[in-house]
């Protein structure tokens, strides 16, 4: 663990706290139990991640948790209406949720349909939450992300991220940088999907993300200590 990049240039000097404060620790599988959930919240805690779950297991983080709360809203697909994503919105903010990831509508953006693809985030991002506008890159070519990326700032969005993780393509560096390139000073950046070491991480970090979103959060702390 550990190659040059890392220790010359990913590590910087961002300590193990900070590191941590970037990270997303998630849980969404279909198939999970309220004892995985449990566990997750229980690791965030312990080492200092955020954490990000379905709506309906907003009830199993503690009061006083320290980090952020992440709800997923339209998710995966994206392709509810506007108002049930604005609604599911309100409902996370209710139960604890202190940011959202709002799966974008990428049927609209693919048909060209700007209003729409504006609409559904901008509904979202009415309701006062943190919104982070997930584009689903790997859906995308380099034009479509950039636009998608614009809208999503047009709309209000604070953050765009790559990926859901349920559908083709995983973050990379490259399009880390062409989004934050795209986004400028008006949003940030949140890598997601295919991240599972510290040192993919951090180049992604690096490479001008904000936010990292990854299952094996409690890993990726772990790993970055022993850097």
């Amino acid at each position: 663990m550990g190659s040059d990049y890392t220790k010359e240039k990913g590590k910087q000097n961002m300590n193990t706290e900070k590191f941590a404060s970037r990270l997303d620790h998630t849980l969404l599988d279909k198939d999970h139990t309220a004892a995985e959930v449990d566990r997750v919240v229980e690791e965030a805690t312990r080492y200092g991640t955020n954490v990000c779950l379905p709506p309906s297991r907003l009830d199993r983080v503690p009061d006083g948790f320290g980090g952020e709360v992440v709800a997923v809203v339209g998710f995966p697909h994206g392709t509810s209406t506007p108002e049930t994503k604005a609604y599911e919105a309100r409902e996370a903010l209710d139960g604890g949720a202190t940011e959202v990831d709002v799966a974008c509508n990428v049927s609209a953006l693919l048909s060209g349909e700007k209003d729409r693809f504006i609409r559904d985030l901008r509904e979202v991002a009415e309701t006062g939450a943190t919104t982070k506008a997930i584009l689903e890159t790997g859906l995308l070519d380099d034009e479509q992300k950039r636009r998608a990326a614009r809208l999503s700032v047009e709309a209000g969005a604070d953050y765009v991220k790559t990926c859901t993780g349920y559908a083709p393509g995983e973050a990379t560096v490259e399009d880390v940088r062409l989004l934050c390139d795209a986004v400028g000073d008006e949003a940030r950046v949140k890598a997601s999907g295919g991240i599972r070491d510290a040192e993919t991480a951090l180049r992604m970090l690096e490479a001008g993300a904000s936010r990292i979103g990854a299952s094996s959060g409690a890993t990726l702390v772990q790993e970055y200590e022993d850097i």
